[in-house]
């Protein structure tokens, strides 16, 4: 509802008194930092001028150090004053941009007078006298009222208690470089006239705050504090991971004196998103949290062992070309590695091989020589007490092994090869020898004229550079074959028939998906679904790693993953908080196929430490796209939001022709304004061959799997790329029942339409996929150019 013109009146005129302090006040911070800076500058030059250097006594060095350390606090505390003018700076920027998107007027219980106005935006601001707010940043208590609650009765709560009141007022405005372009009063939730502004607007390459449109139960989820694991499903385009991304701000703010960002890790889905959502925080005057995806963890944990296959290669195989049998025996063993009874069934594994031997060994070795076999090892490893934890004896182990290559290398010391090597020695290494054996003079009366001591000194100095190397190796258990006791899980049949067997109800099956198995890792490649499952098994022999500083983390696109994947993530973090987002209807992973529901993280906390919310309005497509789309899933539970636009269309053409199509559409897409526009394809496969065929006719840029980035303009991508992101028109390039024909793709169909803003239109060469026929056809309009038919 707009305001009256007195109103409007009024509100330019504080606008223009509050860009007046924001400006009055960053050419003050600005003034002074400059003043800091040339301190800072002044210092570092002079530093070494301002400090006494003297060495000579203990009372003297005494004095040294206090000197240097009063010149360093002098420098430290300037820096810091100068990084805090320059937050103070950088917040006054945004605020000169847009200093507030909302305010309600609110009457304390028990207060009499006039309701307070409460200004609310991106960030805190105090008038000159520092005692009252011009604006109050959106994290504040009191501007949680502006999400939750409409006109009437309405309460906060602080760390001193809940505040009851009256809210008699609840406005929205629109400020873009400082001008109000509107101003209304809303409702219960943020106006319907907001949103449709924001969400007309252009998609950009990077995602945006959201704190103007928060809407009320996105609020429940930023400010959520009380559960051990925040638990959120919601549909494509709910506004689940800008939601995740402003609790980061928000808990940043809450807990400013005891949180930093470094503490907080967000697992992304791969590099692509992670770019996307870069800016969000930054934007909200916070720093990142460490942003990472479980791939690049397990390439950083084990990159030595084996090339670890992409989980995007993965998805090229379950949705590239045929392999026949091979391929259904692969996603036979995909889904037998997801579940959790692959996990017990490593944990038995693990125990057979503690309890009754069968442990896999690397001898110690120096210069083709064994130093201690791997049947020793094997010998002193069952020695040892079987109550004892593996990793315990391990380490036991490791000691003794260390004792042993020192015990060979003092045997060394007059051998032939060490005489050779010191042949080869710099002048240097004499040097240091000469003048350790000088140093030794004051505890001997012996002279430096014993060429035997010389020569001891060099070779034990030579000696140690060879022993360090080795204990290394020792340290690190990398005499354990822990490769080699995987592959002899699916390469030895009793193995399997212990172990195995009894996951799936066919044997042949089970031999079937172990062969490609062991093939995979005689290559030194590490199959995806092994992936998970083989780092648990190693860190069950070597002893878990965990991380004790990180206090929260934040998983996107959680239906991706795994039980497996969720007990070792649990492990690695085990004092952290969870913020889990996913959403099961876009589950394209190989062990997801016909999945509807999302791998519940019971793992991570207890149900009575778990909060469960549930998004079933969308807000990103508008409402025609998102009535076509919702009928690719038929049961699923999605809400549009009144959003209006053309319904989204299906082309059926030919291959010739298809190239010339897609131009002609993606002319009158950036004729309507649209900036980023996809054009998605199955697989990489499809999107070379896409991107050669446009190349030649468009301008067109190709994100693949493992290069591009995501920008304005034209891009060709596989559909899998594209989950978490969003752009303002997607073609999809063949929908055709010969590339969608069976269950299998009706998720990932689903996915790829769903990252439309604005438009949707599809491309079919020759007979449009099944899954589009089960659409109702009053949902999208079909063209058919080879008959030149339109409707």
């Amino acid at each position: 509802m707009t305001i009256g013109r007195e109103e409007r009146v009024q509100e330019q005129q504080r606008l223009k008194a509050v860009l007046g302090e924001i400006r009055g006040r960053l050419e003050k911070l600005q003034e002074e930092a400059g003043g800091f800076k040339e301190d800072i500058v002044e210092i570092r030059k002079h530093f070494w001028d301002d400090v006494t250097i003297n060495l000579d006594g203990a009372e003297e060095v005494y004095e040294t150090f206090a000197s240097l350390k009063q010149q360093a606090e002098v420098l430290s505390e300037r820096e810091r004053g100068h990084r805090r003018m320059q937050a103070q700076v950088r917040l006054l920027r945004r605020l000169q941009e847009s200093p507030y998107f909302g305010r309600i007027d609110f009457r304390e219980e028990g207060r009499d007078g006039t309701a307070e106005a409460v200004y609310i935006g991106t960030g805190s601001l105090l008038d000159e006298e520092g005692l009252a707010f011009l604006i109050y940043d959106w994290r504040a208590p009191v501007a949680s009222m502006y999400y939750d609650h409409g006109p009437g009765p309405a309460a906060y709560v602080t760390p001193g208690g809940e505040i009851r009141g009256e809210l008699e007022r609840k406005r929205q405005y629109i400020i873009r470089d400082g001008q109000l372009r509107a101003v209304f009063d809303t409702g219960l939730t943020i106006g319907d006239e907001l949103l449709q502004h924001v969400l007309g607007g252009a998609s950009d390459s990077r995602m945006k705050s959201i704190v103007a449109t928060i809407q009320r139960e996105q609020n429940r989820i930023i400010r959520s504090e009380q559960s051990r694991l925040l638990l959120v499903e919601g549909a494509a385009g709910s506004g689940k991971t800008s939601a995740a991304l402003q609790r980061i701000a928000y808990l940043l703010y809450r807990y400013r004196e005891s949180l930093r960002a470094d503490q907080i890790v967000l697992f992304s889905p791969n590099g692509m998103f992670s770019a996307y959502v870069s800016s969000v925080l930054p934007e909200l005057g916070e720093d990142n949290m460490q942003q990472t995806t479980f791939q690049e963890y397990l390439d950083y944990r084990l990159a030595e062992d084996f090339r670890v296959e992409d989980p995007l290669d993965s998805l090229e195989y379950v949705y590239g070309e045929s392999e026949g049998k091979t391929e259904e025996l692969r996603l036979s063993g995909i889904a037998v590695k997801s579940q959790a009874s692959f996990l017990e069934a490593l944990q038995q594994y693990t125990d057979f091989l503690g309890r009754e031997g069968g442990m896999k060994w690397r001898p110690l070795t120096f210069r083709d020589t064994v130093i201690v076999s791997g049947e020793e090892i094997d010998a002193r490893f069952r020695a040892l007490d079987p109550c004892q934890s593996i990793a315990g004896r391990l380490e036991q182990i490791a000691k003794e092994l260390v004792r042993s290559a020192q015990a060979y290398m003092r045997s060394q010391l007059y051998a032939d090869w060490v005489e050779e090597e010191m042949q080869t020695l710099d002048a240097e290494a004499y040097l240091k020898a000469y003048s350790r054996l000088q140093q030794r003079k004051r505890f001997s009366e012996e002279t430096f004229d014993d060429f035997d001591r010389e020569y001891e000194e060099l070779a034990k100095a030579l000696l140690q550079e060879y022993v360090t190397p080795l204990k290394r190796w020792i340290r690190r258990l990398k005499f354990l074959d822990i490769q080699g006791m995987y592959m002899a899980l699916h390469a030895d049949p009793l193995l399997r028939r212990a172990h195995l067997d009894p996951l799936a109800g066919n044997p042949a099956e089970v031999d079937g998906w172990c062969a490609y198995t062991v093939r995979r890792l005689e290559k030194g490649e590490l199959p995806y679904e092994d992936a998970a499952p083989y780092l648990i098994f190693k860190e069950s022999l070597e002893g878990f790693r965990m991380n004790l500083s990180v206090r929260h983390v934040f998983v996107d696109e959680a239906q991706d993953y795994t039980p497996l994947q969720w007990a070792y993530l649990r492990r690695l973090f085990p004092r952290s908080r969870w913020t889990v987002l996913g959403d099961p209807l876009q589950g394209i992973g190989a062990h997801l196929l016909g999945v509807r529901e999302m791998n519940h993280p019971a793992v991570l906390a207890a149900p009575a430490e778990t909060e469960r919310i549930r998004l079933t309005r969308t807000y990103r497509s508008t409402r025609p796209i998102v009535e076509f789309t919702r009928t690719l899933l038929p049961g699923a539970e999605i809400e549009p939001f009144d959003r209006e636009g053309p319904k989204p269309t299906l082309t059926v053409t030919g291959r010739e022709s298809l190239a010339e199509e897609i131009r002609r559409r993606t002319e009158k897409v950036r004729e309507a304004g649209h900036r980023t526009i996809a054009i998605l394809c199955k697989n990489e496969r499809e999107s070379l061959e896409a991107y050669e065929r446009l190349r030649d006719v468009m301008e067109v840029k190709r994100i693949g799997q493992h290069g591009g980035s995501f920008e304005p303009g034209v891009l060709v991508l596989p559909a899998y790329l594209a989950k978490g992101v969003e752009f303002d028109a997607v073609l999809m390039y063949d929908v055709s029942q010969e590339r969608y024909g069976g269950e299998r793709e009706r998720k990932l169909l689903y996915t790829a339409c769903t990252r439309a803003m604005h438009e949707l239109h599809l491309f079919s060469c020759g007979e449009p996929s099944q899954l589009l026929q089960e659409a109702p056809s009053e949902t999208y309009r079909v063209r058919n150019p080879l008959d030149n038919r339109h409707q």
